[in-house]
């Protein structure tokens, strides 16, 4: 794969994008039987998860670099990874226990942004002792939240995201090992962490 390619994946799926456009999805795409929330306000909805789960971790990860606890925005060293994987986690919590809290939002906001957050803490505690491809985490975590999204909404059609998925995941991956920023092992490994997690919590509905 072209490099400029691969670094260009690798940017418009970063992990932290992703629950904004899995969200997205939800918002956008699932029939208004689906959910109670009123259109006109899902955009500010969409905002706030973009907020948390993009720009308030983005932010952190800046800061750290800035002090020099990070040697950059990328992080590329393992030991490196840790606690900006751990202030993330702890921000898509927040934001999962957010939607818990508040009953105008329908259940499965806080289940898929909890599932989001686990996936995180999993990244967390492996990379203690592997460098894990987080963005195959992500990736595997997004396809198996469209399967999820599938079943408690069969009416949506998102046969067709699923399919465009499983191309972009494909993609993602590839773009990673043309980097040279995992092992196909790690990314692989990502993939099937972050899948099967989604997949495992769908069992439960």
């Amino acid at each position: 794969m072209n490099r400029s390619l691969a670094k260009a994946l690798s940017v418009v799926f970063h992990p932290l994008l992703l629950p904004t456009y899995v969200f997205a999805i939800i918002l956008y795409y699932l029939p208004e039987s689906a959910l109670t929330l009123p259109m006109q306000v899902r955009w500010i909805v969409l905002a706030m998860i973009f907020f948390s789960t993009f720009i308030l971790p983005t932010a952190a990860v800046y800061a750290m670099v800035r002090l020099g606890y990070l040697d950059s925005m990328e992080a590329d060293r393992r030991d490196q990874r840790s606690i900006p994987l751990l202030f993330t986690g702890i921000c898509y919590a927040a934001t999962a226990y957010l939607f818990y809290r508040e009953p105008t939002y329908n259940p499965v906001f806080y289940f898929v942004m909890g599932i989001i957050a686990a996936s995180v803490f999993v990244a967390y505690i492996v990379t203690q002792f592997w460098k894990i491809s987080a963005h195959s985490i992500g990736m595997g975590g997004a396809l198996g939240l469209l399967v999820l999204l599938h079943k408690l909404a069969p009416e949506a059609l998102l046969i067709y995201p699923i399919i465009i998925g499983v191309f972009l995941t494909g993609a993602v991956m590839s773009a990673r090992l043309a980097l040279q920023a995992h092992t196909p092992e790690e990314v692989y490994a990502g993939f099937g962490s972050g899948f099967l997690l989604a997949l495992m919590a769908s069992l439960a509905l």
